[in-house]
Formats: C-alpha cells, sequence, structure tokens
C-alpha cells in the first residue's frame, strides 16, 4: 500500500457529490463510456488512495494516467470541484512510485529547459519525421526544418515582456514574430526573458514532477524582473504561469502571477490603436475570411480567456463558432503522445464538429495553443494562431497559405 497520502484536503476531496454533470464535458469518459474514465470516477480513485490505503497498481494508474486534464469538467461542476488540484497531487504521487511519466517522457522533458539543445535537435527531428521515422500516432504535425529568425527584445527597460517559452519558440517562432509586431502596433516596446526563463515547467506539472516545475517556475520568475505585464501566445504557458501562486506558495510567486496575461486579453483593449496604426477604420464582411474558433482547454476552462479571441479576430474574419462546449481535441500537453489511442479518438470528435462547421475543406481554424495547433493539423485541417491571422490580416508580417485581406483605408 501507499505510505504517502496524497497532498490533498478533507474539503477538497469532499467537494464532489457525484452529481454527474460532468460527464458530457469530459473527453475520455465521451469516447469510451467508462465511469472510471470520467472526473468522478477519478475522484473516487483518489478518494481510495489517500483514505484506504488503494495501492497505486497498473490498473489506478491507468485510470489517473489517461486523464488529458482538460478540466472541461470544472466549468460544469455546480460544486466548484478544483478537479485540477485533485488529479495534479494523484499524479506526483504517481510520479514518485514511477507510475507516471515513463523514462522517456522523463528524458524528453529535462531536455526542454536547454533551450539552446531543443532549438539545435528540433531540424534534426524534422529529418527523421520526413524520413518516418517518428511515428504517424504521435499526433504531431510537420516540425519545422528551418526556424526562422527570434524575436529581439526592443527595449531594456520593456514596457511588457513576451515569454518566448521552449517549444513555442523552436517549432512556432513565427507566431511570436506575430505577437511581437502587434506588441509595437499597439505602441509598446517589449522584452524577452533571461536564459533563465526558457521553460515554464507546464508540462513537468501535467506529468506530475512538480519538483522540477517549481525550480523552472522559480527559475522563469528572475528571468523578468519589474512589475510590468507578462504576455504568453500559448494558452498552456498562459495557466501555468499564472498558477505559480499556487505552484510555489509564495507572495512573491502570487504577486508574478498577477503580472501574467494572455495575449489575447491584452491586445484586446488596445485593438483600436493597432488598427488605427494601420491606418484601417474597417474590413468589409464580404471579404473576411472564415475562421473557426477551436478553443484551447488551458485557454477556455482554466485562464477563461476565450471571448478575448473573438475579440480580437472579428475585425478581421467571419467567425464560425462549435457547437461542442469547448470540447478537448485530445492534445493535452503530451498526452497526444503519452496516449496516442484514446487522443486521436477525442480527436476525431473534434475533427467532426470542425468538418460539420466548414463552409470548405479548406476553412481556417483558430487554435491559441502550440500542441492543440499541431494535433489538429496532423489531422489535416488548416489550423493556425489567432496572433498569426490577425498580424496577416493586418499586413504586419508576411502571410503564409492563406491570402491576404484587404482593408478599408481612411481617408
Amino acid at each position: 500500500m501507499s505510505t504517502r497520502p496524497l497532498a490533498l484536503s478533507d474539503d477538497e476531496l469532499s467537494t464532489c457529490v457525484g452529481c454527474g454533470l460532468c460527464l458530457p464535458h469530459c473527453p475520455t469518459f465521451r469516447v469510451t463510456n467508462e465511469e472510471a474514465l470520467s472526473p468522478r470516477g477519478r475522484i473516487a480513485t483518489i478518494r481510495s488512495i489517500q483514505y484506504d490505503g488503494l495501492h497505486i497498481d497498473e490498473h489506478v494508474s491507468e485510470i489517473l494516467n489517461t486523464c488529458v486534464q482538460c478540466r472541461g469538467c470544472e466549468p460544469a461542476c455546480p460544486s466548484g470541484v478544483p478537479y485540477g488540484r485533485l488529479i495534479e497531487a494523484a499524479k506526483n504521487e504517481m510520479a514518485a512510485q514511477h507510475r507516471s511519466a515513463p523514462w522517456w517522457q522523463r528524458i524528453g522533458l529535462r531536455l526542454l529547459p536547454h533551450h539552446r539543445l531543443l532549438l539545435i535537435g528540433t531540424p534534426v527531428l524534422a529529418v527523421a519525421q520526413r524520413l518516418h521515422l517518428i511515428p504517424k500516432r504521435a499526433g504531431l504535425s510537420p516540425l519545422p526544418l528551418r526556424l526562422g529568425s527570434p524575436v529581439i527584445a526592443t527595449s531594456p527597460t520593456p514596457d511588457v515582456w513576451l515569454f518566448t517559452g521552449c517549444v513555442m519558440d523552436a517549432w512556432q517562432r513565427s507566431t511570436h514574430r506575430s505577437t511581437a509586431a502587434l506588441i509595437e502596433a499597439a505602441g509598446f516596446n517589449f522584452g524577452i526573458p533571461t536564459k533563465a526563463g526558457s521553460c515554464c515547467g507546464a508540462l513537468h506539472s501535467h506529468a506530475g514532477l512538480s519538483t522540477v516545475a517549481q525550480a523552472l517556475a522559480t527559475s522563469v520568475m528572475t528571468s523578468m524582473p519589474g512589475t510590468n505585464p507578462i504576455v504568453v501566445d500559448s494558452a498552456g504557458c498562459g495557466a501555468a504561469l499564472k498558477d505559480y501562486g499556487h505552484l510555489l506558495g509564495t507572495p512573491e510567486a502570487q504577486t508574478f502571477s498577477q503580472r501574467v496575461f494572455d495575449i489575447h486579453e491584452w491586445l484586446e483593449p488596445h485593438m483600436a490603436t493597432i488598427m488605427q496604426s494601420r491606418q484601417i477604420e474597417f474590413i468589409d464582411t464580404s471579404i473576411k475570411p472564415s475562421v473557426i474558433v477551436q478553443d484551447p482547454c488551458h485557454l477556455r476552462h482554466v485562464q477563461k480567456t476565450h471571448t478575448a479571441v473573438r475579440s480580437i479576430l472579428s475585425p478581421v474574419a467571419n467567425l464560425i463558432e462549435l457547437d461542442d462546449d469547448g470540447l478537448c481535441c485530445g492534445a493535452g500537453g503530451a498526452y497526444s503522445i503519452v496516449e496516442p489511442e484514446l487522443a486521436g479518438q477525442i480527436r476525431d470528435r473534434k475533427v467532426r464538429h470542425i468538418r460539420a462547421k466548414s463552409p470548405t475543406q479548406k476553412t481556417l481554424v483558430a487554435s491559441a495553443n502550440p500542441g492543440c495547433l499541431m494535433h489538429l493539423q496532423a489531422a489535416g485541417l488548416i489550423v493556425k494562431h489567432p496572433v498569426d491571422i490577425l498580424a496577416e490580416a493586418l499586413g504586419l508580417v508576411p502571410t503564409t497559405d492563406q491570402p491576404p485581406t484587404k482593408g478599408t483605408a481612411k481617408s
């Protein structure tokens, strides 16, 4: 039996009353119809570990490891169950018992803070992918053979910080360039973190490696000193930085987290200035492209800033909403690699919803998280980050794959 109970309070564990309102919002329950693979099923397992000394064997590990950690159950819960905290504590114990995060995942996660190695390794992985040495079931869209130029800070005393992170800066650097262009169009200069801020620790937290995540969080906090805002263009990274107060439990971490903004919520009040800087009053609806909005779970369910995506895109696109209540796409950080079969089934449901709403097979999809974006691209969809769509439409960066959107200039 487990000799270390989970780091959870009785209040946290007793909140769930088993009403089942979470079930339709759980991606693994939706594709399996198994009670054990639902939020209340997993909470029952967590309670048994805590109170009954349930041994974390292979069966228990499967129940808990197959959670995507999308937290779609939390907004649906009338009792306010802190499900994210519950599964996080369980994963921490599982990782300590080596029942979570297999060795190969731990090696990969260990490399993320070493940014130079990640940048060097990305083209190598890209070549291996094109030689079919990386299985398609990993759910990755084509990795870039060339990284492109990095963003460069525009001031040593920045108005805002642009958090660049690890995977985003290696695999989707163009999104950082779009973000930088929009910040400047809004009239602000920006800084980028020092080397100490090369990885936020989100994937480590998901894997239950909380000690490593805490060390990375402490390091990130030193990389962007001062009191100015920190903008993040990855939904998962933004959610992690906003949670440093809980992760570290210090006043300094709480203060740091309050400085963090998802890029869309930061841009929203500056859109009039940005449009004015481009001398655009409006874009005719008839020439706007159609864009389907896919909400990453950590933007919608955790940060709750998904409406800002609509605000910044609506001036340049005709938006199409999905009717699946923001159900997870199955990417889940490294989930699509660790649990490829379930991730594929979950993605299939999402793709069917997207296809049903697509005016054409080439309808653009907007997704604000690198994992979701690549996971959906691997399914054959055309997916871009919202800030790329916006920056391209306003002529701030070169257009890729999509025709430029014309604006109506001021006289």
